[in-house]
Order: C-alpha cells, then structure tokens, then sequence
C-alpha cells in the first residue's frame, strides 16, 4: 500500500490504519476487562464478500457500538472464533469499512472528528438536528456517498436513527438496499446502554455482561419486495419490532436483577 494511496472519499489508508489501531487499543478492554463481550457469528463474517455489504443493527450508544463492530469484524476475519482475545488482530484492520453517522454529531469535536476519519460516512439528519425535530429533504448527495462506501466495502448502519429502543426504523434504509442492492446483514448488540454513557466514551458501570449476534443475510427480493416489508423485515431481524416489546412480571425481573448479579464471575 503506497504511503499516500487513498479511499473514495479522499482518506489517507496509512493513516486511516493508524488511527483505528490506536483507537483498537485504547477502547479493547471496554469489552474485554472492564467487561465482557459474547459474539456469535464469526463465521457468517469470514463468508462475506470484501464489499457490497450492508450491516443493520439496533443502536445503544453514540459510538461504543461501532467500535465494538470494528474489534469483532476484524478479529473474525483474522480466524478469531466468536471471541477478541489477543488485540494482534488489530494489526492490519479492514480498512474498507464505514459506519453511517449524523454529521452534527461528528463534527462537535476533535475526538469525534478522528472517529470520522477512521471510517463515518456522515449524513444530515433529516428529522432532527440541534436538540429539536425538523422536517427536512433527504440530500442525495449522502444517498451516493453511502452508495460509494457499498461500492468499496462494508457499511453498518443504524436504521432506527436513534439510541432510543423501539423506535420506528428509518425508510430510507429500504431505499438503499432498493437502490444499491447490498446483501444485508442483521447485527443484535445487548448490553452497551448500561455499560457507557449516551456517546459511548466513558465506561458507567463495570462488569456488565455484552452481547453481539451477527445473523445470517437476509433474502431480499430487490425488485419485488416493498419498502415497508422491507423495514418490516428489518425491524424483526434486529429485534426492534414492537412484538419484541412486553411488560415484564415481578418473577421475571426478579430473575434477570439475579441473572446481572451472576454476570460479573463470567469476566474471570
């Protein structure tokens, strides 16, 4: 790789390299000490092709859960099974991997504006923007960049927008698996909300037992199958569909405060 040699969107791939290894070593104890990360589908990863596809997840934090998606991905393609151990793998990271991200949000400061670099594709939020709900046009232009970063490699988004559960996912999701036709890969991630803070920075309570399940592609008719049945589709896949929803009885949740108290012993 020549020194200089770039990505599509004008990212210098050394440096690039160098900024998600220093990031991989300062953050990898976050999910590997201060607690403890269980992955599935390691293997589903080691299937894909290097490029043209797209990874959906429901979202907890503003920036641990990719980061945790950057430790996994690249340690599964580096024939790690289901697990991080030894931080080696970090060594030659895939560098053709981006994450969808609002622009207001990487843009507030430098740390945030090393994390872009390192892989955002930042588009302008078109219902929100500054604390408060707006109404605006999608612009085409992040349409194409998100269509560019397919083009390249792999993209993980976040359909619902939002850190918040449940909330509706995003049409124009659909539309980008319409337009650019990725294969589409469902992620399920647990436990980052009571780990970090909101922006995912600052560990908030330790010994917090994480979960990531990476699912098996969806089989989507492109040319067939309707938007809504599309975001149907991936509301269920990563379970964040109301009917995942339901009031928990006093036994349950009985079970699952004793359940967390027994979470701490698995970080030995």
């Amino acid at each position: 790789m020549g020194l200089f040699k770039k990505n599509p969107f004008g990212h210098i791939l050394f440096l690039k390299k160098w900024l998600i290894r220093v990031a991989a070593v300062i953050t990898h104890r976050r999910y590997k000490g201060f607690n403890k990360l269980e992955i599935e589908g390691s293997q589903i990863l080691r299937d894909l092709p290097d490029k043209g596809v797209l990874f959906v997840s429901n979202h907890q934090t503003y920036f641990a859960d990719v980061v945790a998606m950057f430790h996994v991905f690249n340690a599964s393609l580096s024939g790690r099974e289901d697990n991080i151990k030894n931080i080696g793998y970090i060594w030659k990271p895939k560098l053709n991997m981006y994450y969808v991200a609002a622009a207001e949000t990487m843009k507030k400061s430098l740390l945030t504006k090393i994390l872009a670099y390192a892989g955002s594709i930042s588009i302008q939020r078109t219902w929100r923007a500054d604390g408060q709900d707006v109404k605006r046009q999608v612009k085409m232009s992040d349409i194409s960049n998100i269509g560019t970063a397919l083009e390249d490699g792999w993209v993980i988004t976040f359909p619902q927008g939002t850190t918040t559960p449940w909330k509706p996912l995003r049409k124009g999701t659909a539309h980008i698996i319409k337009k650019y036709k990725p294969i589409v890969v469902p992620v399920v991630i647990d436990g980052f909300r009571r780990s970090f803070d909101k922006k995912g920075l600052r560990v908030k309570k330790k010994g917090i037992l994480q979960s990531m399940v990476i699912k098996e592609p969806l089989d989507i008719d492109y040319e067939n199958d309707s938007f809504e049945s599309i975001i149907d589709r991936l509301g269920h896949a990563i379970e964040q569909d109301p009917s995942y929803l339901k009031v928990i009885s006093k036994a349950d949740l009985k079970a699952l405060e004793e359940e967390n108290e027994l979470r701490k012993w698995k970080l030995d």
